[in-house]
């Protein structure tokens, strides 16, 4: 048997027909930048999040880029965030001329660790950029208090993390604003790149608009140099049919960790959640020290694997200039060596997901 880490294919099976239907409203439309359905998704997401506003961009790493820069975020300044992460995360500090700081991540979760937070601060941090990694929120009750105790900002990197829940309250939902990726692999998906901002702050959300088309606050009128990044219409009216399907989507996910979970917590360490904490599973990630064997094991058996993440951003050679050795960090660096991405797409059959556990176990057996 053959069971892919994902399948777009399954996916789009089932609601080809509303996709079709999708495409060719937009193409009579002659309407391809912004227009109604950007609009109508921007209102949509930023009611399924429980914001005020939504500002559709380009992708999620330009969603980071544009929040930092419209918090005013630039050369001297530092930002602390994980090195246990996509390199997008700290790529658009650096891109912007500050400085990311980072910090280590806690053992369990792999989110950052607000005590490590408290530590890295210095004069010149402007802002915090915790990450919901695989879909589980980070401590956001510490991470806030950090941020008033010191008057720093918050910027919420949710791009694996859409629908997950902190302590009852949707993520997205605390920081000066939240980034969301719609990337083809993530839970909510484009069809392509795409991305968006979520805030309650009326002036950002101003700023943000101004900033995606060229620092214009109307045509051919620019008050500050901006950026050209906006979500296409197609990929607003894809996503829009596709947010409908979001919480069922998620709950399968959530259902097969659920049956992971049980099935494989003898054999190797399972995702750690949080009490209180409702994570969507963007990725179910477990950890072993065999986790280079394990992997060459379930790719002989044809099932799909991904490591996420195998070098932790302090090693990483773009990031050579910041003077960051092996042994700063830990816990980043024992959780890279150690994770191991399973299969967890809601399109999974109960034969697929049997298959993956009695291999794994078949494995240990070994």
């Amino acid at each position: 048997m053959k069971v892919p880490l994902i399948d777009l294919s399954r996916q789009h099976k089932p609601i080809k027909r509303e996709l079709m239907d999708a495409f060719e409203k937009v193409l009579d439309s002659g309407r391809f930048i912004l227009g109604d359905e950007v609009k109508n998704f921007e209102h949509e997401i930023a009611s399924y999040i429980g914001t005020k506003y939504a500002i559709g961009v380009s992708n999620g790493t330009d969603a980071l880029l544009l929040s930092l820069s419209a918090l005013g975020i630039g050369s001297g300044d530092e930002v602390i965030t994980t090195p246990f992460t996509f390199i997008a995360t700290a790529e658009v500090i650096a891109i912007l001329g500050a400085k990311p700081v980072f910090c280590d991540i806690d053992a369990k979760t792999l989110n950052i660790d607000p005590e490590e937070i408290t530590k890295a601060i210095s004069k010149k941090t402007k802002a915090i950029l915790p990450v919901h990694l695989y879909g589980q929120s980070a401590d956001m009750d510490k991470v806030m208090q950090i941020a008033q105790d010191s008057n720093l900002k918050v910027v919420e990197d949710m791009a694996q993390a859409i629908g997950s829940k902190y302590k009852g309250k949707k993520v997205g939902t605390f920081g000066d604003t939240a980034c969301i990726s719609f990337f083809p692999t993530k839970n909510l998906n484009a069809l392509g790149d795409a991305g968006m901002i979520v805030t309650n702050n009326e002036f950002l959300d101003k700023k943000l608009r101004a900033l995606q088309v060229h620092g214009a606050s109307k045509k051919y009128y620019h008050d500050v140099l901006g950026y050209n990044d906006r979500i296409d219409a197609i990929q607003a009216a894809f996503l829009r049919i596709k947010l409908k399907y979001l919480d069922e989507w998620n709950k399968k996910r959530q259902q097969t960790a659920r049956r992971y979970d049980e099935e494989l917590k003898d054999s190797v360490e399972v995702p750690y959640i949080t009490p209180g904490n409702e994570t969507v599973y963007h990725q179910y990630t477990i950890r072993t020290s065999g986790r280079d064997e394990l992997r060459y094991y379930l790719t002989e058996k044809d099932i799909g694997t991904a490591i996420h993440y195998p070098i932790p951003l302090h090693l990483q050679k773009a990031f050579d200039y910041l003077g960051y050795k092996e042994g700063d960090f830990p816990e980043s660096e024992k959780a890279a060596k150690e994770v191991l991405s399973l299969p967890i797409h809601p399109d999974l059959t109960e034969e697929e997901i049997e298959y993956v556990i009695i291999t794994i176990r078949e494995f240990f057996k070994k």
